[in-house]
């Protein structure tokens, strides 16, 4: 990493007091910015389905003289910027929404329907927030082609599909990104949050999010009456002891130091009061950080699923079968140097009360695959609050009486979100891309 060194910091971190021509241009913009915001609000796409996002995304940059390419990973657009010798700096939005019925009463609620991959009609809504990335993308990009004066390097600011079926990043290095494109020497990217009050940031250094996977069990059984279970082999039984026994990978197979989650979610078995069915489906999501962990929870689950089977008198031909679907998202994992560089310089710019530092969440985030590509790249992914400050002072910063993220009622404040978002956007693509002396 070379040329971190924040060579426009002056300009960056005007106290409050003094003239602060981005804080004033990012003000000036706001009402268009949000204008934007509100339109994706009322206009979310699933997975992979994002076309019209895409397109926003694609005629903003275009028109403030990036090259701009689309159907990268299916739906994803990048934009570059060549703007003289230096870094190749990666800022990414993700641009997909949730199957989720809106409840907010915003007036630019959505009200869309569609379809998922499965084809199951649902509604569908921003509940990740992922409106407020790509509109802080877009005042990010408008910064940043009006101050070229002030940077020098390569941008590449991308717009990726399906970060929620952990796909989409995927999907964009499968499709040449790093070979078609400047390869990045640093990656950045924000989360909105709904832990945190709106225009404040977060950050962990190290691992910030988890490994997330889905894991599918079918535990078989021999089907017979209720009123004889000797005659049968009971599924729904056997499927209680494995889950209960899951419970002792985190407790009692992992260190008391590293960090686990195994939930079963879905429990799923029989169809009537006196039928002994002849298998249970249970459904798991599975937490980490390092690989290592991840591999003693897989393989214990694998592990503690045949064992009780076993026990239960099962047959070899009615062992439990064991499905890690495809969809798994890796840790999210924030380098150093670039982690203290551009949080300090948050700091000093938006003040210490702006700028927390957080412990690590088991949420999932495939930003995580575009520094596993090459580790050789920087890369920071950091937290900008949400919570309306009325919200947030009403509970005193209770985050469980407040709704979360993925909740149909989660709706972030956007001005002071979107503002921050492009403050802090900016300012690190200046800081990385700063122009030697």
């Amino acid at each position: 990493m070379k040329r971190l060194v924040p060579l426009v910091f002056s300009l960056l971190i005007a106290g409050p007091a003094a003239a602060d021509p981005l804080a004033d241009a990012i003000k000036a913009d706001l009402p268009s910015l949000l204008a934007i915001y509100r339109d994706l609000h009322a206009n979310p796409e699933l997975s992979f389905q994002e076309t019209r996002s895409a397109a926003v995304l694609a005629a903003e940059a275009k028109k403030l003289g990036f090259q701009v390419t689309t159907g990268v990973g299916k739906t994803g657009v990048v934009a570059v910027m060549k703007n003289g010798p230096g870094p190749v700096l990666l800022i990414r939005a993700d641009m997909d929404a949730l199957p989720l019925a809106e409840q907010t009463g915003l007036p630019y609620a959505s009200k869309v329907k569609a379809q998922t991959r499965e084809g199951a009609d649902t509604s569908v809504m921003h509940a990740c927030g992922h409106d407020t990335h790509m509109t802080a993308w877009i005042g990010t990009a408008r910064r940043l082609a009006a101050m070229k004066q002030s940077w020098s390097g390569t941008l590449v600011m991308i717009g990726q599909p399906a970060e929620e079926i952990g796909l989409g990043a995927k999907a964009m290095l499968d499709d040449g990104l790093y070979k078609r494109f400047p390869k990045p020497e640093v990656a950045i990217a924000f989360h909105d949050s709904a832990s945190l009050p709106a225009g404040v940031i977060g950050y962990t250094e190290g691992y910030t999010l988890a490994n997330v996977d889905s894991v599918d069990l079918t535990v078989k059984g021999v089907g017979g009456h209720g009123a004889y279970p000797h005659l049968a082999k009971d599924p729904i039984v056997l499927a209680a002891r494995i889950v209960t026994a899951l419970q002792t990978l985190v407790a009692r197979e992992i260190s008391p130091i590293e960090s686990g989650v195994v939930t079963v979610g879905s429990f799923i078995g029989g169809s009537k009061h006196n039928i002994i069915p002849d298998e249970a489906k249970l459904q798991l999501t599975v937490r980490s950080y390092t690989p290592e962990v991840r591999k003693i929870l897989l393989d214990g689950i694998a592990r503690i699923a045949r064992g009780e089977a076993i026990a239960a008198g099962m047959p070899e031909d009615r062992m439990p079968v064991m499905k890690v679907r495809d969809e798994f998202t890796p840790a999210t994992f924030n380098t150093q140097p670039l982690t203290g560089r551009l949080t300090t310089m948050f700091t000093a710019r938006l003040g210490k009360d702006r700028v927390l530092a957080l412990k690590p969440q088991m949420g999932g985030e495939d930003f995580s695959q575009f520094y596993l590509a090459d580790k050789s790249i920087q890369s920071l992914l950091f937290w900008v609050g949400g919570v309306p400050r009325s919200k947030w002072d009403a509970v005193k910063g209770d985050t469980t009486k407040l709704p979360s993220i993925h909740s149909p009622t989660w709706a972030p404040d956007p001005e002071p979100t979107i503002a921050t978002a492009t403050e802090a956007m900016t300012s690190a693509a200046l800081t990385v891309l700063a122009r030697a002396k």
